[in-house]
């Protein structure tokens, strides 16, 4: 038997353990004690959770549809040689705006590299997007514009010495179990004061301080009611203000009308219990904001996570050890997807498609001609697809059938599809549409590395060879950019990161070689650098100055009705 070190593929927490393997078979698991995150505890997935791997339903050849809709197996050289075939007709016919590509949260840094290298450098298209558009995209579009960076200002293990804990939009002991944990810690054997934001009473809430069963949807007047308190009572830090932040006039113009009394009706909350709230997170010595998708998924998502921003800047609880605003991301790589740029508006690293010196940096890489456009989300290619717009998708380990709304819209949509070509390691919902399977493989099957929600990048090892013909996903993309005759001179996942430091700053000083051992928290720009534990320190935003903005609250259709008297609302369990 051999023990193979990795980290966890499964939520954001981002733990280590050992895989126990005998036989190429997963025969159990061995926490590793001294990690920094899970320090030898590990959830129910982590302990159990990996036979899917080989279970009879996966994927271990190359399919492709025939004329009778079935599907048969070909060789790798007939798959890929046939993609490259289908897309370079789209590409010439329709265009390269014809072309949508999703990327995937569950796959390494290095194959979410290539996969946005592959959609912009290759096939010409910036319509590229993955799962975060459905979780914590307003998180990053809200937290990049106020403070200059989309990403958890702290560290996990900080939560336990903070002395207010506030969480909003997250069943954290069911989502993120091991910070969950952290903050249970805090609470029952430290003395922190919790308040927690909830419509549900989770289990968290049973040891708040203060706990707010808001109104579904209406998290966005509580937190202005919160703020028009803080600046009426004069809880606000003006030296904070005055030093580090802009656009507080306006902002502070925009929260008048909250008053405790206009939102407790809306939000379902005593007036009191605002006035607590936004006295006891503005007094603490230490406070830490922790938020999930609770906040993010409505219509009002960024603004809420720009209310959030406001919270800490307005107060001055940034900046420093144990208080900041820390988004916990769902799936395990959902951070790490992000920083390659899995998303139609930004290069990797969260930098500007329309700045003329990044652009002659990745044109030194990537040669002439990549894609700079903006282009279309998730939900634009679909309705794309609806419409005739979008032609050709390249969907890999995402199920567009099961994670996106409206089933139908989708089913309908993909149906319309010129080409569909979708790699996963089962024959999902999506799949079965698809005109070409290509089988990859499972974060137990492959080296490369992911990003945690505190930033942290660490390593992900190959415990077990990828079953049947399976494929490394990172293995395949490039097979696909020779099919397209475009040099891939990739010979193993270390290759794609030093490619990657080259093009992303904050990974500059991140290498297979220092993360052996532990992982390194971005911003790392060089070989000598630590790591950064938490963001924003002494009020340097990465922005320049904090910036407010004015987050108006309006009525949305998540309400009830005579008509429809019920709101249902998702959750992790």
């Amino acid at each position: 038997m051999k023990k193979v070190l990795t980290t966890c593929g499964y939520c954001g927490c981002g733990c280590n353990f050992y895989l126990n393997v005998e036989d190429n078979r997963v025969v159990g698991v061995s926490p590793k004690n001294d990690h920094s995150i899970s320090r030898g505890q590990l959830c129910i997935k982590g302990w159990q959770g990996h036979g899917f791997v080989h279970h009879k339903d996966r994927l271990t050849q190359p399919l492709m549809r025939g004329a009778d809709g079935t599907f048969y197996e070909v060789s790798w050289e007939e798959a890929l040689s046939y993609c490259a075939k289908r897309f370079q007709e789209i590409k010439k016919t329709y265009g390269p705006s014809s072309i949508g590509v999703i990327g995937s949260a569950r796959c390494t840094n290095e194959e979410n590299y290539l996969i946005v290298k592959f959609a912009r450098s290759v096939l010409g298209t910036g319509n590229i997007d993955h799962c975060a558009r459905l979780c914590h995209s307003p998180s990053v579009a809200a937290l990049a514009d106020t403070l200059g960076s989309g990403a958890m200002t702290n560290s996990v293990n900080e939560i336990e010495d903070a002395d207010v804990i506030f969480v909003i939009g997250s069943n954290t002991t069911e989502q993120h179990p091991v910070i969950g944990m952290r903050i249970l810690n805090a609470v029952k054997k430290k003395g922190a004061k919790l308040i927690v934001i909830d419509p549900r009473k989770t289990r968290l809430a049973e040891y708040a301080t203060n706990y707010a069963p808001v109104v579904p949807g209406s998290n966005l007047a509580i937190l202005n009611g919160i703020l028009h308190t803080i600046v009426k009572e004069n809880l606000v830090n003006q030296a904070f203000i005055d030093s580090f932040t802009e656009g507080y006039e306006a902002f502070k113009s925009s929260i008048e009308a909250y008053s405790p009394e206009v939102v407790a009706p809306i939000a379902g909350v005593p007036e009191d219990s605002i006035r607590e709230i936004a006295r006891l997170y503005a007094g603490a010595r230490t406070a830490t904001i922790v938020f999930g998708m609770g906040v993010t998924q409505h219509i009002t998502g960024t603004k809420n996570v720009g209310a959030l921003s406001n919270l800490a800047l307005i107060t001055g609880h940034i900046g420093k050890e144990s208080t900041g605003i820390n988004p916990l991301r769902g799936q395990n790589n959902v951070q790490g997807s992000s920083d390659m740029a899995v998303t139609p508006a930004q290069l990797p690293g969260y930098q500007s498609l329309t700045d003329d010196e990044v652009a002659r940096k990745f044109v030194a890489v990537w040669g002439e001609g990549f894609s700079r456009e903006k282009g279309k989300t998730l939900g634009e290619m679909i309705d794309g697809a609806n419409r005739g717009e979008t032609r050709a998708m390249y969907v890999v380990a995402d199920n567009l059938m099961v994670s996106d709304a409206n089933l139908n819209h989708v089913e309908e949509s993909i149906q319309k599809l010129d080409f569909l070509v979708v790699q996963d390691i089962f024959m999902s919902e999506t799949a079965r549409y698809a005109h070409v399977i290509l089988p990859g493989a499972s974060y137990m099957e492959k080296d490369g590395t992911f990003t945690n929600t505190e930033r942290l990048v660490q390593r992900v090892r190959e415990a077990l060879t990828p079953i049947g013909n399976s494929k490394a996903d990172w293995e395949i993309l490039r097979e696909m950019f020779l099919a397209m005759g475009v040099a891939a001179p990739y010979q193993q996942p270390s290759d794609i990161m030093e490619e990657i430091r080259t093009l992303v700053p904050s990974y500059g000083g991140i290498t297979y070689e220092r993360i052996e051992e532990k992982g390194l928290q971005w911003p790392c720009p060089n070989l000598e650098h630590p790591g950064t534990k938490y963001l924003h320190q002494e009020g340097k935003f990465t922005r320049g100055l904090g910036k407010f903005t004015v987050n108006e609250y309006e009525a949305t259709s998540q309400r009830p009705s005579a008509e429809y008297p019920y709101i249902l609302t998702t959750g992790r369990i």
